[in-house]
């Protein structure tokens, strides 16, 4: 009597199973690659349709946003819970069946992702470009120097303190405004006269070329950088400034749009490269008291640095020339840039790419590196 009911729940079982795999939705497909829209995010042939998984499990952790499956025939979405867990197929060719699945998974902290890329390979030697700094002589840097009165504005004081004075300046004079365009003319006089007759204020890459400039023009030497998030397609990322300190033969952190720089358990200003390995490794920072957005959002140091920051020092680029007007469209013009990764670090090749705009004429290079040592050089004289 035991063993046919224990035969009867068995058939029970796999009817019931092959009920609910008849009943789930069904999508077309004739290509085995498919694209997938995740929240914000369109992810170009990134889904390879494998019948033999069962059921193939694509983890999201986009809650409250529609994930959408889009094959060259059909389409399916869903929009994700905390409990979401959905399932369909994909009929390829009209034969062959995919069991698929959209499952929602909490999302790793940026910082513990963070974490994850704490390795680089300071034995990379590959070739990347010599850093320039444009000289305070330059005429159009003098120009600046005196328009905007950086003399006045910096003060009399150390060289600590009028890198200071400086960042205080330039990020009260000018407004963020993430969402706005980008001038046409990216220079620190033209960025802040289209501010004023405009009344309107500049993303975080405009605000840092202001402040780039600035620097420059009093022989302060800088570059900006471009701190962006572990995917190659992402919706933020953030622009600061790192700074030549002589007073302590060192880069130091400098945020015109936070009005931030990061100190240690000592008040010892810290580079860049120092506040990731100290993220990484649990130890103390401490942010500047007077970190804020726009002046009214006081700035937390969980926030700025465990959090937004966190997720945006995976990735570093910036120019190799630091100069007047870098990013300004002219024809013919040249650009140069380097990215440091991680060794965890996604699209490590190619180490050097060229393109040329055709509308513009502006020719880009970027090279990639995994030696810190290459892109924290220090200035030459």
């Amino acid at each position: 009597m035991k063993s046919k009911i224990t035969l009867l729940l068995f058939f029970i079982f796999f009817a019931q199973l092959a009920t609910s795999q008849q009943n789930i939705p069904t999508i077309k497909a004739i290509s085995k690659k498919l694209d997938i829209r995740d929240g914000k995010t369109y992810k170009k042939q990134s889904w390879n349709i494998s019948p033999q998984l069962n059921p193939d499990v694509y983890e999201t952790s986009s809650l409250g946003k529609k994930v959408t499956f889009i094959t060259d025939k059909d389409s399916i979405s869903v929009k994700i819970k905390k409990n979401t867990q959905f399932d369909f197929v994909i009929l390829l060719n009209d034969s062959v069946k995919a069991y698929t699945q959209i499952k929602y998974k909490a999302a790793t902290s940026r910082l513990e992702i963070l974490k994850k890329a704490a390795k680089y390979n300071y034995s990379d030697n590959r070739f990347i470009p010599e850093f320039t700094y444009q000289s305070m002589e330059n005429p159009n840097l003098m120009k600046i120097r005196k328009d905007l009165k950086l003399d006045s504005i910096a003060g009399t004081g150390s060289e600590t303190s009028q890198i200071l004075n400086l960042l205080h300046w330039v990020h009260k004079i000018i407004r963020h405004d993430g969402s706005s365009y980008n001038p046409a003319l990216k220079n620190a006089i033209d960025l802040i006269k289209i501010c004023k007759t405009e009344n309107r204020g500049l993303n975080c890459r405009m605000m840092a070329t202001i402040l780039n400039e600035c620097y420059l023009a009093m022989g302060i030497k800088s570059r900006y950088i471009t701190c962006m998030p572990k995917e190659t397609d992402f919706d933020d990322c953030h622009v600061i400034n790192m700074v030549y300190s002589n007073e302590f033969k060192k880069w130091i952190w400098i945020d015109p749009t936070f009005d931030a720089y990061v100190m240690n358990e000592k008040g010892e200003l810290l580079g860049i490269q120092e506040v990731r390995e100290r993220l990484i490794n649990g130890k103390t920072l401490i942010l500047n008291p007077e970190a804020n957005w726009n002046n009214k959002a006081t700035q937390t140091k969980e926030y700025y640095l465990e959090t937004y920051m966190a997720k945006n020092l995976y990735r570093l680029k910036t120019p190799v020339y630091s100069e007047y007007d870098t990013e300004t469209v002219k024809d013919g013009k040249e650009i140069a840039y380097v990215e440091l990764l991680p060794l965890d670090g996604i699209e490590q090749t190619p180490q050097k790419t060229e393109s040329t705009n055709t509308k513009t004429n502006v020719k880009t290079i970027s090279y990639k590196t995994n030696n810190p040592n290459l892109f924290w050089t220090k200035p030459t004289k």
